[in-house]
């Protein structure tokens, strides 16, 4: 077994091969949406996928049971859309810790277009939320998004390394005050997306019903909660969710 820096273990056999289907399913899903090859080869490659996705489906785990590989108290999700290295659909994006938030690059691919040759808005959306997300739980607090706001300065260009920042302005109680931007590496400083966010964490029975299905990889019932200030009964608050 291997461990994260603060102690998670996991087996890194199983991380590797998680990991090396989601970048060829990444590179499959660029060759896709990027090629050319006559209507024959495109049937032929389908009937490949499909045998594919058979084997792979052989064996799945329930929606409500997380992968063996996760740990969302140290916000490891390997199948995340935004971040996770076995996800098809993540570019994906790296955070790393910085002063006073996160930070991370990524370059935009054209499995993740909306005008031609710039990134889609929504997919904007996406990656501000996770990322901001992000801030919150490397503050120590957690919360699930209650209010997303954007600007959009300027379109984001696809193939060409993008870096975003988030960070916590506020918070109190159960709520979260949190901003970030997106903006192009060469020009960290000129920023094309700028978003804010309202982070809350639910009333414990809120929580309990939400996550009332959710085990571990082993079958145990393993609902998301943060032991911080934030879910402190003296801070409790009305908020909403």
């Amino acid at each position: 077994m291997t461990t994260d820096d603060d102690g998670a273990p996991y087996d890194p056999d199983l991380m590797a091969a998680v990991s090396d289907l989601g970048d060829a399913l990444r590179g499959l899903v660029d060759a896709s949406v990027r090629t050319t090859v006559p209507a024959g080869e495109l049937h032929e490659a389908a009937a490949t996928v499909r045998a594919v996705t058979a084997r792979l489906g052989a064996s799945v785990r329930p929606l409500t049971r997380l992968p063996v590989l996760d740990d969302p108290v140290r916000f490891r999700r390997v199948f995340n859309p935004v971040t996770g290295v076995g996800s098809a659909l993540a570019p994906p994006l790296v955070l790393r810790e910085e002063p006073g938030g996160v930070v991370g690059e990524v370059t935009f691919g054209p499995a993740h277009e909306g005008p031609p040759g710039f990134l889609h808005g929504g997919m904007s959306g996406m990656v501000m939320d996770q990322v901001l997300g992000a801030a919150t739980i490397r503050a120590g607090l957690w919360g699930m998004t209650a209010r997303l706001e954007l600007d959009y300065r300027r379109p984001v260009a696809l193939g060409v390394p993008v870096v975003c920042r988030g960070r916590v302005v506020e918070h109190g109680g159960r709520k979260s005050l949190v901003t970030g931007s997106m903006a192009l590496a060469a020009e960290p400083d000129r920023p094309l997306v700028e978003a804010r966010a309202v982070f809350v964490l639910p009333r414990e029975e809120l929580r309990a019903a939400y996550f009332a299905e959710v085990t571990d990889a082993a079958g145990r019932h393993a609902p998301p909660s943060r032991p911080t200030d934030a879910t402190a009964p003296a801070a409790a608050r009305e908020d909403r969710p």
